[in-house]
């Protein structure tokens, strides 16, 4: 006897994940504190190790992470339209910035003066990157964050980069009148306690980024991300960054020579935003083949509800007026099977190939299998040229296969011919046949058969016309959109 697998609500589901995005981020803290204890009070961790290749492999690669981030962010910013996400992006991005080649050239820029713009321009961009995390950690606790406001959006975006842009302009401008940042002749011998060499300024602007990092992680701990894969590893990666800019506070990490705790941290910090990305992108896709499965589930229902019920409906109510004409409602019931037989092969086809077929391909396709079928000759002229939706192409292909199938089985036709053209904005399929007509004044009129009603409605849902004319010498439907 199996045993029945156990459900949870949703609301414990939720409760779940928030207490485990509390969890992460106590840890981080916990780490963060730890790491900085050991290094001011103990001997047991050395602050840090002197070895350039690391120092700037590790620089490089944090910035290469940052860089992502903000455009897997910008792209969930594409998506939610949330303001949120967009400042995120603008923060992660001024974060990524500095060790992407504004610091080589902030440094050529500086003139004879090194410690000064080469090194205030990075700091500066980095304390404005940590002011836009803790901003938009604090605007997504907003319950109008969500709202779509294309307008919002521009000026943001215009305000971060005029202000950035103004600010980086006025540092070069007041270049030879800025403040020693660090002094260029020191270089420390070893992992020492360096804050003395520094611009009272600079441990001042590390304790600002320090402290937007740290209400960033707070603000996003205290949102529940109710399964977002990235924002649950938001706030315990901004705890991280808060306690690097902490160490960088005590050991400066301008020094290239030199890897510090504080780079070790800030490294920690992006690992976890990178776990994030990867949970964000493994969300989207599989929202993306949710959606497909769930389309092509919606198309299957309309296609057995449009074609093959309607079908199955009408030879019920014909077999119930069997008694008055017999062979009358054999015959119709008879052409209602072909239809619906039409209709099934019709769905299967459709589920059986790409939605990225060409109109001129589906529709050479489509009255080449059914002239097979029904021994007929086949005159294709189709403008590959002519494009159109998913929707569209589907309807004018079912508008074919109705239009094929009536010229034989109804018109007797011999042979069919299916155009395709275009003339300016206008787009036209036409398929005649060499049949023996019908009367045009009844399918313009109340009794048209499903056939020419259903191929009516979908033209008209293209949006089109549908127009049909008839003789002795055969018919013609024609479609324009």
């Amino acid at each position: 006897m199996g045993i029945a697998p156990v459900s949870r609500a949703p609301g414990v589901l939720a409760h779940e994940h928030e207490r485990g995005q509390l969890r992460a981020t106590a840890s981080a803290w916990v780490v963060g504190a730890g790491v900085t204890a050991l290094i001011l009070w103990t001997p047991l961790l050395v602050a840090g190790y002197r070895s350039p290749p690391a120092h700037l492999a590790l620089d490089t690669v944090d910035a290469c992470a940052a860089l992502l981030l903000a455009y897997l962010v910008f792209g969930r910013f594409s998506r939610s339209r949330r303001l949120s996400d967009l400042i995120l992006a603008n923060g992660l991005l001024l974060l990524a910035v500095p060790g992407l080649g504004l610091t080589f050239a902030a440094e050529a820029l500086s003139g004879p003066l090194p410690g000064t713009l080469d090194i205030w321009v990075p700091v500066t961009v980095r304390v404005i990157g940590a002011l836009l995390v803790a901003v938009a950690a604090i605007a997504h606790l907003s319950p109008s964050d969500g709202a779509r406001r294309g307008v919002s959006s521009l000026v943001v975006q215009f305000a971060v980069s005029g202000l950035v842009v103004l600010i980086c302009v006025a540092l070069w401008a007041a270049r030879l009148h800025l403040p020693v940042a660090l002094d260029p002749a020191y270089v420390p011998s070893s992992a020492t306690y360096a804050i003395g060499t520094w611009h009272p300024l600079l441990p001042l602007a590390q304790g600002i980024a320090a402290a937007c990092f740290f209400v960033a992680s707070i603000a996003c701990t205290l949102r529940p991300g109710h399964g977002d894969a990235l924002l649950r590893w938001l706030g315990p990666a901004w705890a991280l960054a808060a306690f690097a800019r902490l160490n960088y506070m005590l050991f400066p990490s301008l020094y290239s020579d030199w890897l510090y705790t504080g780079d070790l941290l800030r490294a920690g910090c992006y690992v976890l935003l990178l776990v994030g990305g990867a949970g964000e992108l493994r969300q989207y896709w599989t929202a993306q083949s949710r959606a497909a499965v769930l389309d092509d589930r919606r198309r299957l229902a309309r296609e057995l509800h449009d074609g093959v019920i309607q079908e199955l409906a009408y030879i019920r109510m014909e077999s119930h007026v069997l008694g008055g004409d017999p062979d009358a409602s054999a015959r119709r019931i008879i052409a209602a099977c072909d239809r619906a037989l039409d209709e099934t092969r019709a769905a299967v086809n459709a589920l059986g190939h790409a939605d990225d077929e060409p109109l001129g391909f589906m529709l050479h396709r489509t009255a080449r299998e059914l002239a097979e079928r029904y021994t007929v000759k086949l005159e294709v002229d189709l403008d590959d040229s002519v494009t159109a939706s998913h929707e569209q192409r589907h309807a004018l292909m079912r508008i074919t296969r109705e239009a094929v199938s009536n010229a034989v089985r109804h018109g007797e036709a011999e042979k069919v011919s299916v155009r395709l053209s275009q003339d300016g904005g206008q787009r036209q399929l036409t398929i005649q046949d060499d049949g023996r007509g019908f009367d045009v004044a009844a399918t313009v009129g109340g009794h048209a058969g499903y056939g020419l009603v259903s191929m009516r409605e979908r033209a008209r849902a293209l949006p089109g016309s549908f127009a049909v004319a008839a003789s002795s010498w055969g018919a013609e439907v024609r479609v324009t959109w």
